[in-house]
């Protein structure tokens, strides 16, 4: 511990001589955020770093709070508009020690004896995650992984060394040791195998969507195996949508989304310009109005998709659980002439319903923001959606995403004269699993071949082996 600062997350923690706690305190608008300590000798409290903002303010969690010798700490803040280092000396002179329209989204390790901060972010590319250092000046930023791709990394406690995991869209994952130059000392894993030769995947590609108030989306699709750009296509959104919650990255595909493409299906992804691609002010685009710029963003991109000669402008389907869920329960009741099919797993129905800390971070409390509150519902929107082209599913268990959201959903579809699809998994919680989870995904492409080419999804049977009779 003499060489490295010491992490504080979102408990309590003692400073290096253990006769100061840190601690934080947010209130309940969260946009106020104190970092307190508290003298065990002098029972005294006192505020050594202080920040607010007009929206919201994440609460410092694992490494984004270091602290120093002397009282001195490094943080990460979106104060700016988008997340950076800062340090803070005990004499309360602050510095910013990255800045830019990019973001930084960890800090890996602060080495004090030599003054060198390790992080990661997105300073290249939005889609991409690189491993960096910089001295506690921020002078100079060395950029440490070169493979064009997203990068995740374990650091040794000294920052000498550290592991590197890392893939792109058409580079299965890696695993790799180097030193704190970008050198490589050893490979250790290789997630590719020689198999994969033996199909064809599919063709994955990144690139963006300009729209019509110029963000450039990032976007991500796999096309089917013999793509053929004379046919038409049905696309399906994979979507989770969330603030901050990026699903568009250079990195390897899921193999269902591979699978998926096989049944000759585009399978796509956008993130909107609350993803968090566009730093913490695309984030508070959405303060107070959940849905808003989601809806907006993935309407562009299917305008988009409608230009192309290839695709299907009346077979695009949209699917996601959780966030995800809602988002897709949202697109096909509020935007059902862009999204024709959904399957919404475990979804917010109605926010007045789910976690009070994590709903009034972004959209305050229902009783400052009603008419928000409303608009996000998809409960509101229940008029504009079509009978029968919703399928919803739900753990009865889900202690997260409670099931009375999926419960109003049906009932109030129901009560319009409108139906759905209904799955539930008895005791399972917040996303399925074992055979519960095998099932949501052999339904899931029955759901999709069904609408899109009226045909059903059967997995083959094994042969039954026949013993020869004895003589």
């Amino acid at each position: 511990e003499s060489k490295i600062g010491l992490h504080a997350a979102l408990t309590p923690t003692w400073n290096e001589t253990a006769d100061t706690i840190y601690f934080q305190w947010l209130n309940r608008d969260q946009n106020h955020l104190k970092i307190l300590t508290y003298d065990c000798a002098t029972k005294k409290i006192d505020r050594v770093y202080e920040e607010k903002q007009d929206t919201w303010i994440d609460f410092m969690e694992g490494d984004d709070l270091h602290l120093l010798s002397g009282g001195d700490m490094v943080l990460r803040s979106s104060k700016d508009g988008w997340y950076h280092i800062y340090y803070l000396s005990n004499n309360g002179e602050e510095r910013q020690v990255t800045s830019g329209e990019w973001s930084v989204t960890n800090i890996d390790l602060v080495n004090r004896k030599d003054k060198v901060i390790y992080f990661s972010a997105k300073k290249e590319d939005s889609t991409e995650t690189h491993f960096y250092k910089t001295c506690f000046m921020g002078k100079e930023i060395v950029k440490l992984t070169d493979f064009k791709g997203s990068h995740r990394v374990n650091v040794s406690p000294t920052g000498k060394y550290f592991l590197d995991s890392y893939s792109s869209v058409t580079t299965p994952a890696r695993l790799d040791v180097r030193d704190n130059t970008g050198k490589l000392i050893r490979r250790v894993g290789d997630s590719y195998s020689p198999v994969m030769k033996e199909y064809d995947l599919g063709k994955a590609e990144l690139f963006r969507i300009t729209t019509e108030d110029e963000y450039k989306l990032p976007a991500f699709w796999i096309l089917p195996p013999g793509f053929d750009k004379n046919r038409k296509y049905p696309v399906v959104f994979s979507v989770y949508g969330g603030p901050g919650s990026a699903s568009v990255r250079n990195s390897f595909p899921r193999m269902s989304h591979f699978f998926l493409a096989q049944q000759d299906v585009i399978v796509f992804s956008v993130d909107h310009r609350g993803s968090g691609h566009f730093g913490k002010k695309g984030m508070d685009l959405m303060h107070r109005d959940l849905g808003k710029w989601e809806m907006h963003d993935y309407v562009q991109a299917v305008k988009f998709l409608r230009t192309l000669p290839f695709v299907d402008a009346d077979k695009i389907g949209i699917t996601g659980g959780s966030y995800g869920g809602y988002v897709t329960a949202l697109a096909v009741a509020k935007e059902s002439e862009y999204f024709k099919y959904g399957i919404a797993g475990s979804s917010v129905i109605d926010w007045r319903l789910y976690d009070s800390v994590y709903t009034e971070r972004y959209m305050d409390t229902p009783q400052d923001n009603p008419e928000g509150y409303k608009r996000s519902s998809v409960l509101s929107h229940i008029d504009t959606y079509k009978s029968g082209t919703l399928r919803i599913t739900h753990g009865t268990m889900d202690d997260n995403v409670h099931m009375q959201n999926t419960m109003q959903f049906v009932d109030k579809a129901l009560g319009a004269g409108k139906s759905l699809e209904l799955m539930v998994y008895p005791g399972d919680r917040h996303g399925y699993r074992m055979t519960n989870r095998l099932d949501a995904a052999k339904a899931g492409l029955d759901f999709w071949l069904r609408k899109f080419y009226n045909k059903r999804f059967r997995i083959p049977a094994k042969k039954q082996e026949t013993k020869k009779e004895s003589k």
